[in-house]
């Protein structure tokens, strides 16, 4: 047994034989031997997008991982692709600072920024705010905020003080603590148990029922209640006194998740591939969640990871990509290599099977 599956009946014990969801995926996923803060060995292979279908990218990893589990080192996110994704963000940062008459601090949050790899990305691409940046890295895990660059702020938890700025979360939201429940003649919420052997789960009478469910849904149906997510983003919205928060996850609605079988919105994942029940190996895979936007506070803005990047600027890098390439075919040097890859990043961050349909989620205040 895992020392987070041990840690988890522990807790099981302590909360009288069975323990709310959102708090087991909490001790599995953060608690002290928690899939996100327990070594782990690296595997080999490729990592598998954190998108609707199950498309692969090839991405080598032929080393071992040093550093603890976390989310860059079992599926690959945008940042990852190369570094066009943080060049787009670093124009898309670029309008916003001009939008708010060029603010000296321009606080920009990397919420659940991982290595840095986002932070290195929008450093290279040398934004024209860059003069004025003050970007602040946060992430939960030690090791990870070991690895941050040189030129940012690294810290667990978002600023207290209030800010003029910018919030960004890429695939944040998806992994926070959320509670299940399931429709058995009514809406029953999912707790989890342990039989001696095996996780099981265990459903109870809610009172009173999250607002955000159906009043009525097929049986078995199931749905996700993300009190957790809608709290991060309110938090973080306090601590703009100007600016935009900006997430980028895949989404859905409350009731499309009761229309659709649970496997296709509760997802885990480890060792670069989907991983098995939610139940099984506790601290050994991620467990995630489309997000449901109706569940969030109402955002300003909703478009999708493609339209999104088309928006501040990824063809015209592209095309100069292409044209840097064109100039240095005969004797190319690692910079006109790094230009000729924009095409096969932007083809994977656009794709509308995959990254390019991500949901891009603004609020402006």
């Amino acid at each position: 047994m895992s020392g987070a599956a041990a840690a988890v009946v522990a807790e099981i014990s302590a909360h009288g034989g069975a323990l709310r969801f959102d708090r087991f995926m909490q001790t599995a996923l953060y608690g002290e031997h928690g899939f996100y803060t327990e070594p782990r060995p690296s595997g080999t292979g490729q990592r598998i997008s954190h998108a609707g279908t199950d498309q692969r990218t090839s991405y080598s990893d032929t080393g071992e991982r040093t550093g603890r589990a976390g989310r860059r080192g079992d599926f690959l996110t945008s940042p990852e692709v190369g570094p066009l994704f943080g060049a787009v963000i670093a124009r898309a940062l670029d309008t916003w600072w001009h939008e708010m008459g060029k603010p000296d601090p321009f606080v920009v949050v990397d919420a659940g920024a991982g290595p840095g790899t986002l932070a290195r990305s929008v450093l290279a691409a040398r934004p024209e705010c860059g003069g004025a940046l003050r970007y602040v890295a946060v992430e939960v895990s030690a090791d990870q905020r070991a690895a941050h660059p040189a030129g940012v702020e690294s810290r667990v938890e978002l600023p207290t003080t209030p800010f003029v700025g910018v919030i960004l979360a890429n695939e944040l939201l998806d992994n926070l603590p959320f509670r299940l429940f399931v429709f058995d003649g009514g809406w029953k919420e999912a707790f989890v148990a342990y039989d001696g052997s095996r996780f099981v789960e265990v459903l109870r009478q809610c009172t009173p029922l999250p607002r955000a469910l159906p009043e009525r849904a097929e049986h078995g149906a199931r749905a996700a209640v993300c009190d957790a997510a809608a709290e991060w983003v309110d938090t973080a919205l306090s601590r703009l006194t100007s600016g935009r928060l900006v997430a980028i996850d895949y989404a859905t609605t409350t009731q499309s998740m009761t229309e659709r079988a649970w496997r296709e919105w509760l997802r885990t994942y480890s060792a670069h591939q989907r991983g098995g029940h939610y139940l099984s190996s506790v601290g050994e895979q991620d467990l995630t969640v489309e997000v449901p936007l109706d569940q969030l506070p109402t955002a300003t803005t909703v478009s999708s990871q493609s339209q999104f990047l088309r928006r501040y600027g990824i063809d015209a890098l592209v095309a100069e990509g292409k044209a840097a390439w064109q100039q240095q075919t005969s004797a190319p040097d690692l910079a006109a290599m790094m230009m000729r890859s924009r095409v096969s990043e932007a083809e994977a961050l656009l794709d509308p099977s995959g990254l390019g349909a991500f949901s891009v989620v603004e609020w402006r205040r």
